[in-house]
């Protein structure tokens, strides 16, 4: 009996042996992971002419045991970045990423960043970066001394107007456009005839001039857009707020603080 059951075991354990020799290698490479390492994580391009396509390839490599996934490429503005090869790379292969630039619009130097999603558990997102001197001729510079007016309080229906000093640090004359029919421009109370020229080096104040509604009271919001020859900015918008009483409100708010402008006055 004891023969026979020493014996059951030794078969149990010969079959057990065999099953786990038919099992597919892959079970045991299961428990490997991804690694992506990138040949470089950042590019120079160096000096660009403005308004020139530029485009670079990062390329990068599986050094883990088991397939990288790509799961997502994104970039910051202005610049573009595309998979050029398989979307899953098994372990040893290389993939690409296909990054290009726009310098239409930029001057100076420029940084731009790109990000790298995948599977790999140690780094789930890598961030690239290129970046480059975009090199600009002779041109336009529209500067302003600020893009948001505040004008108060005014009454309602009434007109009201606040001062914006336009300059042009560039080395060409600069022209400048409007798309606000409604809003009057002066200086030195003439009314502007556009496109307003200002030579390079110079500025000049303007008067903005808004005409007031009856019936628009409260917190009020607009904007005027400007547009003009400027390669860098050529569409610049000014925001213009300001609280609309009626005449009632303006009584009240008078008849609030009576006491506390008279102790002032004295």
């Amino acid at each position: 009996m004891r023969i026979r059951r020493s014996v059951l075991i030794t078969l149990s354990l010969l079959t057990c042996v065999f099953l786990l020799s038919l099992a597919p290698p892959s079970i045991s490479g299961q428990s490997g992971s991804p690694s992506v390492v990138f040949k470089e994580l950042e590019w120079n391009f160096g000096r660009i002419k403005q308004g020139e396509m530029v485009s670079h390839e990062f390329i990068f490599r599986n050094e883990g045991t088991a397939p990288l996934k790509v799961t997502r490429v994104t970039t910051s503005c202005g610049c573009t970045a595309a998979l050029v090869s398989q979307k899953e790379v098994a372990p040893g292969k290389e993939g690409r990423i296909k990054v290009s630039f726009d310098s239409r619009g930029y001057s100076g130097q420029v940084v731009k960043y790109i990000y790298f999603d995948s599977n790999d558990p140690k780094k789930p997102q890598v961030e690239l970066t290129v970046k480059g001197e975009v090199e600009t001729g002779p041109a336009a510079r529209l500067e302003l001394d600020r893009y948001n007016l505040d004008l108060g309080i005014s009454l309602e229906g009434e007109e009201t107007s606040a001062k914006l000093l336009v300059r042009n640090s560039g080395q060409l004359e600069l022209k400048l456009e409007t798309e606000s029919p409604e809003v009057s421009f002066f200086i030195k109370d003439r009314p502007v005839s556009f496109p307003l020229r200002v030579p390079a080096g110079k500025s000049v104040e303007v008067e903005i001039r808004l005409p007031g509604r009856a019936g628009r009271t409260g917190l009020l919001r607009d904007y005027i857009m400007l547009k003009s020859n400027d390669p860098v900015r050529p569409t610049v918008s000014v925001f213009i707020s300001r609280y609309v009483v009626t005449k009632e409100e303006l009584k009240e708010l008078f008849e609030k603080y009576k006491q506390v402008l008279e102790e002032k006055s004295v």
